[in-house]
């Protein structure tokens, strides 16, 4: 048996071996070949729900990244490349109606066929001396006027009662003005108001253009005018064209109906998906014919290519036929079924490199590689995901070969990295762990509270002996690694005194016991996180102990992962909890922080809900300037430290350890195998190449020469 380098006692490592027996030892490994071709993680945590759709956990998404295809994602250099999609398209499509009042500086009036003419004069012209006007019209490709139309439009408001009846808005819109751009240009119409004029667009006045039913909602004209019959449009558009010949894995073809449908599927409000937010700015998703879909957005959304890295449902094993027979076998109301109820989510199946085959609840999810895979199946035929809920249990099964791979905690870093048998891997994380407060409740209304809970944290503390180094402080809600993230904004303090004074501005005091307390009532609250994970653990007690020492009465609680999301996070029912996110490239926030994202199975859980907050978000996700971008990001990480809705603590240091067998395995021309070292991407992502991942009998020879 092979030494274990850690002090724990004999009798109980041979009993947890012989608890595993059904898995080779390490020695045995490289005499089972068949163990060689299964790559076994480690996991403190079932997934919730297998559907990319609807799945809003850590777990759930690894899985489904193996499972389910998206049409893009990145390289290792971070540009999209193409996945279901070979390649794509982007340009705008622009609309503005025609202005009958507006008076255009030095030809006058202009009726639509004016005001094209006028258009396609000054392209032709190429005026040169307004340089922002100049190069807007060098974009535009195709200037054409669209007709006078007349339509109806009803929908439900509330009277001045506050009572919801039908409105009925009868329009009879002038014509308008389309405009085809070879690129999106967010500052088309600031540009041509050089020639339009500066009032042209601003002074349009939508609402002598329209009729209510009935007259009591005649005050809303100007709003729903704003709704109906904007001044201006920018639509950007993406067409997608499609690899051919790719198969689910039942054999189905994949076509542009599924890339229809998974959008659908995502904007339906019965399936209440998580992803809705990305996807609300799309105005339309198009079949233009199997292998290409049209995309089109109802204003300028800049995270937009990267929503496309969604996997990709089969329509023809959800769509509401599908859906019905499926209710009405299980025996449930077919008309209140929804997609959050299939079976789908239990066993999923998508065009991903593997294919589902398992999953005991809190014991293992099983997956096979999908050998018709569109770039050739993985090299592993298994990969099996196992849930091991305690840290040292995991440890000890990676000493011993049962697992290959676990989220090796910070401890365990220095002693697993000197040890020749392992490759590690390390880089500060893209996320962050934090304190969220439930702002629905009090104390936590008050930002004075927020923010003394914060400053009567020690958190270099929790680095130096929770993290043993293995992080950094952090204040808000942007990766650390990118320009997004406001490095002048500070730290909350460690001021236990100064936490105390603002307690007292507060409100308050202690009393004879030495408990805070206001108008007679103690400051008391539940701080609650998941169980298996011995860092939240730490915390948890560390913030407890902190806040008592203050006179805040804090009590705990320690919850199995389901319970903890499903039933506490996703319903809204808590004080204080303990979390992290991790987060990607892009600085869209939306989801996370922007106020219309604070109800149920939401992620805006805390309550945040700030007006320039929920301004400078929309800004960022229509910016298309980087510079811009990253001012509007800086700002909004100053809001969100002010208001201190979560006590950001740190972003840590991730490491990933594996046997130095596991190498990337590719082959050439002539059919003969070539090995080389696993390296991370940009982004420390070191899983980019797992589909060319084999683990060898021995260590291969480039290792053993270097």
């Amino acid at each position: 048996m092979r030494r274990i380098l850690i002090a724990v006692p004999t009798l109980f490592i041979l009993f947890l071996l012989q608890s595993y027996l059904w898995v080779p030892s390490y020695e045995e490994q490289g005499e089972n070949p068949e163990r060689l071709n299964e790559f076994i993680e480690g996991s403190i945590g079932d997934a919730q729900i297998l559907n990319p759709v609807l799945s809003a956990d850590s777990a759930s998404s690894g899985i489904e990244s193996k499972v389910f295809e998206g049409l893009i994602d990145r390289d290792e250099d971070l540009r999209f490349r193409g996945r279901l999609a070979t390649h794509w398209e982007i340009f705008e499509e622009a609309y503005f109606y025609v202005n009958d009042e507006a008076w255009i500086p030095k030809v006058g009036k202009k009726d639509a066929q004016g005001v094209v003419k006028l258009l396609r004069d000054a392209i032709k012209a190429r005026i040169r001396e307004n340089a922002p006007l100049f190069r807007s019209l060098g974009k535009i490709q195709r200037v054409e006027a669209l007709p006078a139309r007349s339509f109806e439009f009803s929908k439900k408001d509330k009277n001045a009662e506050g009572k919801k009846i039908a409105v009925t808005i009868r329009v009879a819109a002038p014509p308008r003005i389309r405009l085809i751009l070879k690129e999106v240009d967010q500052e088309l119409f600031d540009h041509l108001s050089g020639l339009l004029g500066r009032e042209y667009f601003s002074s349009f006045d939508g609402a002598r253009f329209i009729d209510i039913l009935p007259e009591t909602f005649s005050s809303k004209r100007s709003a729903y005018a704003r709704e109906l019959l904007p001044a201006t449009e920018n639509n950007p558009v993406i067409v997608f064209h499609l690899r051919p010949n790719v198969r689910f894995h039942d054999g189905h073809v994949f076509d542009a109906e599924d890339v229809r449908f998974t959008y659908q599927a995502i904007m339906n409000p019965k399936n209440l998906s998580p992803r809705i937010a990305d996807y609300e700015p799309v105005k339309a998703v198009e079949v233009l014919d199997p292998l290409t879909v049209r995309v089109v957005y109802k204003r300028l959304y800049s995270p937009a290519l990267g929503t496309w890295g969604m996997g990709i449902l089969p329509v023809h094993l959800l769509n509401s036929k599908a859906l019905r027979q499926e209710a009405m076998h299980r025996g449930l109301d077919p008309d209140k079924f929804t997609l959050r109820q299939s079976e789908f989510n239990r066993r999923p199946l998508g065009c991903g490199p593997f294919l589902f085959r398992e999953w005991k609840a809190d014991q293992y999810i099983v997956l096979e590689r999908f050998e018709d895979y569109w770039e050739g199946s993985p090299n592993y035929k298994r990969y099996t995901f196992r849930i091991v809920p305690d840290l040292l249990t995991q440890e000890m099964e990676f000493y011993a070969g049962t697992v290959d791979g676990y989220g090796v905690q910070p401890h365990q870093v220095e002693r697993l990295s000197k040890d020749p048998a392992y490759q590690s891997f390390s880089g500060l994380s893209f996320g962050y762990t934090y304190i969220g407060y439930n702002m629905r409740r009090e104390p936590f209304k008050d930002r004075r509270v927020r923010k003394a809970l914060g400053m009567a944290i020690d958190v270099d503390k929790i680095i130096k002996y929770v993290l043993y180094e293995q992080g950094e402080k952090i204040t808000g809600p942007f990766v650390k690694q990118t320009d997004f993230y406001n490095h002048a904004i500070e730290p909350l303090p460690y001021d236990p005194e100064g936490a105390l004074r603002l307690l007292a501005d507060a409100g308050w005091k202690k009393g004879p016991k030495g408990w805070l307390q206001k108008n007679g009532k103690r400051l008391q609250f539940t701080l609650i996180t998941n169980q298996g994970n011995n860092l939240r653990k730490a915390i948890l007690s560390i913030a407890q102990n902190s806040w008592k020492h203050i006179g805040i009465d804090v009590r705990t609680d320690v919850l199995e992962w389901a319970v903890f999301i499903q039933e506490r996070v996703n319903k809204l029912d808590f004080d204080a909890l303990i979390l992290g996110w991790s987060m990607g490239i892009d600085p869209d926030l939306y989801q996370i922080w922007h106020s219309s994202q604070t109800g149920p199975n939401q992620l805006n859980f805390v309550a945040f809900r700030n007006e320039e907050a929920d301004d400078l978000i929309t800004k960022i996700r229509q910016e298309y300037d980087h510079e811009r971008q990253v001012q509007y990001c800086r700002r909004l990480h100053e809001i969100i430290a002010q208001e201190q809705p979560y006590s950001f603590l740190y972003v840590g240091k991730w490491t990933a350890i594996l046997d130095k067998r596991i190498v990337i395995k590719e082959v050439d021309p002539e059919g003969k195998p070539r090995y080389s070292r696993i390296q991370p991407t940009k982004t420390g992502n070191y899983t980019f190449y797992f589909n060319k991942w084999i683990k060898l009998p021995e260590v291969p020879r480039f290792e053993m020469e270097g």
